[in-house]
């Protein structure tokens, strides 16, 4: 097996292909016969497992096989000294493993494979005829090999595998780990699942630790009775859950940042402070390769072609946000009135439980049109990568859910100013839909998964098992996006209404230390291994989350001064001046913290810093012995000169 013992092999990718038999005659034309060796050809060490109805391709890579094709892939990785260089294989030693102590993370290995299986061509000057049950592929030269196939039918999907020793592990210590509540072995999710599950992971535990704080002092608020001081006590517990709030997301951004300096993410070489991490900056409108390529030499023209495919960027982008805010205005605005004008107006408990399961179940179709819409006007969007029309879905989507989440509570706030409706309606929205949503999200993937797996081998359970994918594109966005959505409805609806309803804190920590195991569970028995995804932070989600935060800020304002002026006489007293100037000074506390508390850790900075000097120097040295003349490097070689004049010509590998 390539010289690696059998049982070191970690299967990591698997192919799909239809069971069949085939003579040995044309055992050399089958186009699966020629794909297994054309694998075996790049340096991967192949199993064919035969199932009920398919058979699999198993994969496994060498560390030499990922370490070759990752230079051929110019692959920058970190070194020794911070400096982020392309990687080369005969100088491995001088990069950065992982915590894990592997060279490669997930993410990096994934990307290895794809380019192995998918850069198979067809080398020779002719097309070459291949067979497949009697059937003739044509297989063009300079083709991909997987390509035509996946094509043609043949190779029905291209997943990766679980890694049983270290999945089994991760659900002794991680999923069935009740004991340590918050506790989470985030290196080891990052190494198993990448980067953007681990981060998923490591907000949700900083979240629901730091919940503990406001879920105590509501619990407080609700058992305790404390009469006419509620008009003090409740400013006090909106005050102190606004600058909770705000701290915690200035430490969440500290620790982000801590994390990717663990993990080795990608830092741009600067020693400003104003340092951006990859992935980071979701708003930037980068134009294409080919129009910086084929741009000439006329300065002005360049200018200004650039200038319009910026500017065309926005107003496409404001065209597609423009497009979704009408249709939700005008199309499902009405809706969510006339739900709440019928539960307003309903007398019986029992029906409005039953309209409210009703309406949950209708807006999931709202929803799966809203996000097919919003996925077709993205792709007209000018986004740098899949990463940015990702965020620019999200921004969409939430809009959508937003309006229908919110906007009946909202409607018993405002119009009628109950707040045993409104608490009634807070109630069945965060138990009625936590509930469902667990139900739905958990449930019916193990029930498909159940059904399916009987008498299937091993790798074919993993073939049968549900995609970790979003329930509005599997094209964009995979399964973080409903879990990060979920958090985000959780998060408007207890800090918006936090004076109507102190307790819901207390309800959102039970839900999000269960929520913390059975997304564990679900990602690692029920569903396939997710495909890894290189985000560094959270992307777009933060941005909502600050936008609750303010939104938080105007509607329990709002709610103090219903609850202060019971009588609506609307005078400008004491109490409600008081209320008015708390707003304006929350307002600035929250934009005035994000200086206060800084987003990077001092460690990470003076590494960083210490890293961007180290790469100054080396190439200010570099260069001012190019331009002295001392030393000209050209073609892998250093021409140096003798004392007596005369050049000597020296391999740079020697140096």
């Amino acid at each position: 097996m390539n010289g690696v013992p059998e049982d070191l092999i970690v299967y990591e990718i698997a192919l799909v292909v239809p069971k069949r038999n085939i003579n040995e005659e044309n055992k050399c034309y089958d186009c699966v016969e020629v794909l297994v060796n054309e694998f075996r050809n790049v340096g991967l060490i192949v199993e064919r497992v035969l199932g009920l109805s398919d058979e699999f391709i198993k994969l496994a890579a060498p560390l030499e096989t990922l370490g070759r094709v990752a230079a051929k892939m110019q692959m920058k990785k970190t070194t020794h000294i911070g400096i982020d260089l392309q990687f080369e294989w005969e100088e491995i030693k001088a990069f950065v493993r992982q915590p894990d102590g592997s060279l490669f993370s997930w993410c990096e290995r994934f990307q290895c494979y794809r380019h192995l299986i998918y850069k198979i061509v067809n080398k020779k000057n002719s097309d070459v005829t291949l067979k497949f049950d009697g059937k003739e592929i044509q297989w063009e030269a300079g083709k991909s090999l997987l390509q035509r196939l996946e094509l043609e039918g043949i190779v029905k999907q291209v997943f990766p595998l679980h890694d049983e020793i270290k999945r089994k592990k991760l659900l002794r210590s991680w999923a069935l780990n009740w004991w340590d509540f918050t506790a989470q072995p985030i290196d080891e999710i990052y190494a198993y699942f990448g980067t953007k599950i681990a981060v998923y992971f490591a907000f949700l535990g900083m979240y629901t630790r730091w919940m503990i704080f406001p879920a105590t002092f509501g619990l407080i608020l609700q058992l305790i009775d404390f009469g006419s001081l509620k008009l003090l006590v409740f400013p006090a517990f909106f005050i102190s859950i606004v600058l909770w709030a705000v701290l915690f997301f200035q430490f969440w951004k500290r620790k982000n940042s801590a994390l990717s300096a663990r993990w080795h993410l990608n830092f741009s070489v600067s020693t400003s402070e104003g340092y951006k991490l990859s992935g980071r900056e979701w708003n930037s409108l980068q134009p294409p390769l080919e129009l910086v390529k084929n741009s000439g030499i006329d300065k002005t023209k360049e200018k200004e072609a650039l200038q319009r495919y910026e500017w065309f960027g926005y107003l496409k982008r404001f065209r597609n946000d423009v497009i979704i805010i009408l249709s939700i205005i005008c199309l499902q605005l009405p809706f969510e009135l006339a739900y709440a004008h019928l539960y307003e107006v309903l007398k019986s408990d029992m029906v409005k439980f039953g309209l409210t399961v009703v309406y949950l179940l209708v807006i999931q179709y709202f929803t799966k049109i809203g996000g097919k819409i919003s996925i077709r006007l993205i792709k007209h969007e000018n986004n740098e990568n899949t990463e940015y029309q990702a965020d620019s879905l999200v921004y969409k989507v939430f809009g959508l859910y937003f309006m229908q989440s919110y906007i009946g509570v909202f409607y018993h706030a405002l119009l009628h100013r109950n707040f045993m409706t409104l608490r009634q309606v807070l109630i069945q929205r965060l138990i009625l839909y936590e509930v469902l949503e667990n139900l739905v999200e958990n449930s019916l993937p193990y029930l498909k998964y159940s059904y399916k797996k009987y008498r299937a081998v091993r790798v074919e359970k993993e073939y049968l098992k549900p995609t970790y994918s979003a329930s509005i594109s599997e094209e964009l966005e995979d399964g973080l996006f409903d879990d990060f959505l979920e958090l985000a409805l959780q998060f408007g609806m207890i800090m918006m209404f936090a004076c109507a309803f102190p307790l819901a804190f207390a309800f959102s920590a039970l839900n999000n230390i269960a929520e913390m195991r059975t997304d564990a569970l679900k990602l690692l028995a029920m569903l396939r291994r997710p495909v890894p995804r290189a985000a560094a932070t959270i992307g777009a989600w933060l941005n909502i989350f600050q936008f609750l935060i303010l939104m938080s800020i105007c509607t329990n304002s709002a709610l103090l001064v219903w609850l202060y002026d019971q009588e609506g006489k609307w005078k400008i007293e004491p109490g409600l001046a008081a209320i008015l100037v708390m707003e304006h000074v929350l307002l600035l506390i929250k934009f005035g913290f994000s200086r206060f508390v800084p987003e990077e850790p001092a460690w990470v900075r003076a590494k960083r810093m210490k890293n961007a000097t180290q790469a100054q120097d080396m190439c200010s040295k570099q260069l001012l012995r190019t331009i002295s003349g001392r030393e000209k490097a050209f073609g892998g070689y250093i021409r140096r000169k003798k004392p007596d004049g005369t050049n000597k010509t020296q391999s740079c590998r020697n140096q």
